[in-house]
């Protein structure tokens, strides 16, 4: 441990501590070991000839940006409506109805979007409301929302998971497909508990539609339906890469917003292309902060250190696997899923590539388990979103859903335990 890395990790703790904002604290972090280091390439002019050579040039990355914005086009028109309305004509005359269309119109929107914040933020508001006038309880309502968006990152598209094939090397197309049925066993988990919960306290049925009307809805929400169709059967089909989806995508739910819906303006436009700038400027100046905070651990050879750590303690990759995920689980309550996306993972990649750990198999469960951290107090972002949206208080959401952060965790160590299945569709299109 020499001085300037000694700087470097007080530092970053102590911004941490204060609760400045992660990117500029890994970025301060990383000037003060600059400034003391002399280790050869310990420069910020060499992290930045890195970042402009190979992070920034990466054609994964392209793909980010036009998901974020086909998500905001989804939220902006009346897109959320038709899923919301399908959802629920799906569920139909069933106890509690209204808590397994969250869960049912989550996974019919994360094939649309990939995000779980949008998610939260676009159908939130409506399922939250329709929900309270109904009689359900608000902090159940939010509660259930928030478990509900986790679903978003794990069925494809996937940001998180996009970031996580630029730093491993695993193929964007096996983890788009290995998320599949993790995504829907996340679904069926959460609707089992919602269940049992609307069985002990009573909340009210659904609405049955008759077959003429439900007929009529589906065809109402088919253009935005197709929205998946199209992302993946491009993807799938190989007539183009999963960035170039993203931009085909993200013209299609364009063209369903204009042409079929009739719901979206310039003005919308407009508010759409400033949400997109400010998220990917946020996302984009995260990614250049914790390139340079990577590019420190790297050269100090921290994850072979952290390797030969964890190795001294066990070589079974199932005990590993239980000690990765406890971590990244104890991570995700105080830190921001994209910094522990670009920070931590790289140094966890090595002891996984050494145990022989199937890629794929850990990235589905490592995107699974940081979207939990997004529902973790102290500081899970989907708590604040549900929270803000509804005005329903902290302590209330955070009494709900703790019963549904377990349920999740416990698809979590099943997936992590039993790795076809996640790995079953992926091997079966012949990745």
């Amino acid at each position: 441990m020499n001085i300037a890395l000694a700087v470097f990790f007080i530092s970053f703790v102590i911004v941490f501590l204060i609760r400045i904002p992660i990117g500029v604290g890994m970025m301060m972090s990383s000037i003060f070991y600059f400034a003391l280091s002399t280790r050869p390439g310990a420069t910020i002019g060499m992290v930045a000839t890195q970042f402009l050579t190979n992070m920034n040039t990466s054609f994964i990355l392209i793909a980010v940006p036009l998901f974020v914005f086909m998500a905001e086009i989804m939220n902006s028109g009346k897109v959320t409506n038709m899923i919301f309305s399908f959802a629920n004509a799906m569920v139909g005359k069933r106890k509690g109805a209204l808590g397994h269309v969250n869960v049912v119109a989550s996974i019919i929107f994360s094939g649309m979007t990939g995000s779980a914040l949008a998610d939260a933020s676009g159908l939130g508001n409506m399922e939250i409301k329709a929900m309270k006038e109904q009689g359900y309880d608000g902090g159940y309502s939010c509660a259930i929302t928030a478990a509900s968006a986790v679903i978003g990152p794990v069925i494809p598209p996937s940001i998180p998971m996009i970031f996580y094939a630029m730093l491993s090397g695993a193929s964007i197309g096996a983890l788009f497909l290995g998320g599949i049925v993790p995504g829907f066993i996340v679904g069926i988990a959460l609707m089992a508990y919602t269940a049992i919960v609307a069985k002990k306290r009573n909340y009210p049925e659904g609405v049955s539609l008759p077959a003429k009307e439900f007929v009529a809805l589906t065809l109402r929400s088919l253009p935005a339906l197709l929205s998946v169709v199209v992302l993946l059967g491009g993807i799938y089909s190989g007539v183009v890469t999963p960035t170039e989806a993203g931009a085909l995508a993200s013209a299609y739910a364009l063209i369903v917003s204009i042409v079929f819906y009739r719901a979206f303006s310039l003005k919308d436009l407009q508010m759409v292309l400033m949400n997109t700038v400010k998220t990917v400027g946020t996302l984009s100046l995260l990614v250049g902060c914790a390139y340079a905070f990577s590019y420190i651990v790297t050269i100090e050879k921290i994850p072979n250190a952290v390797a030969n750590l964890l190795l001294g303690i066990t070589d079974n990759k199932y005990i590993m696997l239980l000690i990765i995920n406890v971590m990244f689980l104890a991570l995700g309550m105080f830190i921001d899923t994209m910094a522990i996306t670009l920070v931590f993972i790289p140094i966890v990649l090595p002891l996984i590539k050494t145990l022989g750990i199937d890629l794929t198999h850990f990235g589905v469960v490592i995107v699974i388990n940081m979207m939990v951290g997004l529902t973790t107090p102290p500081f899970g972002m989907l708590l604040f979103i549900t929270s803000g949206i509804s005005k329903t208080p902290l302590k209330s959401i955070i009494k709900e859903i703790l019963p549904m952060i377990y349920v999740i965790i416990g698809v979590l160590f099943l997936l992590t335990y039993i790795p076809e299945l996640v790995l079953f569709i992926p091997r079966l299109a012949g990745f």
